[in-house]
């Protein structure tokens, strides 16, 4: 936790003490006492950049606007995730604590506020799908099933959460390619790792650790197209192709880039990366300075059973060297594929998991958006040619 002196805080605001204890005495800036014998108060610095950020907002909103879309201030409300220091919460719930006692599915009912039925509705996908990459399968398998389920065309929230666990069931059949019989994660570890059981347990871990994370790129994507009135398949849909991209959960591939080079020395490719000025894949997080809690986790559950193979030694050694010479820490990108790897399955897997995760959070994200009722549709501020 970062905190300000009262000094520090009214010189950021601008304002003099009397009036930051007012802000206190509302509620809009915490404090406590410092350790120690002193009886000085401390103040949260992220309340005092909230408050600044609001007060740009009045005095200029149109730069306000301007750095809004850009880990800038909040543009809309929701319910569904909390990030604040340095963990995140579903509705209240600690995800660190979900993702090792819930169900996946039990995770995507408490996003979406409802108890759909999970049931095998859905055989395996044609043969026409089976040379596809996961995510174009994803999209032709969303495609072809939306024409038929006219349920889907309902936008109440507990008929969107029937559609939703409906679209999770054939997603998972699509990356399986078998039906789905028991649970998600129970599925995949049969189709994958049939002689590894406790593996189900891993894949579940990713899922609820994937589910959501606030107002990323591919949650507001989908909020648009919710906001238009689209269906639950259309939304899913929108928010697969935004992560795909390689600056979301297409990173994974970066990843999975980096891993290559640093089999031939970690230090040494880290190193070359920095010396050519690119980013080193599946570290740093603007979210968690200290280290995103989802790699993490992901890290430390792989290393404590498999910590004797190539693959995970080297990702303790990559992290040991990207650490020491930029001080990042490792993400949930460098933590699903190191999970992958691990396992031995093959490229792709950890964007699979990612995406069959994201899911649940972008229905989520949909059903609050249709209750809304309201139309996603900023203005743009023109910088062009001025018209004759």
């Amino acid at each position: 936790m970062n905190y300000l002196t009262a000094q520090e805080a009214a010189q950021e605001l601008d304002i003099s003490l009397p009036t930051l204890y007012a802000y206190v005495s509302r509620g809009l800036i915490r404090s406590e006492e410092t350790p120690g014998k002193s009886r000085a108060k401390r103040y949260r610095a992220e309340d005092v950049a909230a408050l600044k950020a609001r007060k740009t907002l009045r005095h200029n909103p149109a730069q306000a606007a301007e750095t809004a879309l850009h880990w800038g201030m909040p543009v809309l409300e929701s319910q569904l995730t909390l990030i604040e220091n340095g963990r995140f919460y579903y509705r209240g719930q600690d995800v660190l604590t979900l993702a090792t006692t819930a169900s996946f599915e039990a995770v995507a009912c408490l996003l979406w506020d409802e108890e759909p039925e999970f049931g095998n509705r859905y055989a395996v996908i044609g043969e026409q799908g089976a040379a596809l990459p996961k995510m174009a399968a994803f999209q032709v398998a969303l495609a072809q099933t939306a024409v038929s389920d006219l349920a889907a065309y309902d936008l109440s929230p507990v008929a969107v959460a029937q559609t939703g666990a409906r679209i999770l069931w054939l997603l998972t059949a699509v990356a399986a390619r078998q039906p789905v019989e028991t649970t998600i994660a129970h599925t995949l570890q049969q189709a994958w790792l049939p002689d590894r059981p406790w593996a189900a347990d891993w894949f579940n871990l990713a899922l609820v650790l994937c589910a959501d994370h606030e107002l990323n790129v591919s949650s507001f994507t989908a909020r648009c197209v919710a906001s238009a009135g689209a269906t639950p398949y259309g939304v899913v849909q929108a928010g697969l192709a935004a992560l795909q991209g390689s600056k979301h959960g297409g990173h994974t591939e970066r990843v999975e880039a980096l891993l290559r080079e640093a089999a031939a020395g970690a230090e040494t490719a880290v190193v070359s990366r920095l010396r050519r000025g690119e980013a080193i894949s599946g570290f740093g997080h603007r979210l968690y300075p200290d280290g995103d809690p989802r790699g993490r986790l992901l890290l430390d559950t792989v290393q404590e059973r498999l910590g004797e193979l190539p693959v995970v030694k080297l990702a303790h050694e990559l992290a040991t060297a990207v650490y020491q010479t930029t001080g990042q820490h490792p993400t949930v990108d460098l933590g699903l594929v190191v999970m992958a790897q691990a396992l031995g399955l093959p490229p792709g897997t950890a964007l699979t998991l990612f995406a069959l995760g994201r899911t649940a959070g972008w229905i989520g994200h949909a059903i609050e958006q249709y209750a809304l009722d309201q139309l996603i549709r900023p203005r743009a501020r023109y910088v062009g040619r001025v018209a004759r």
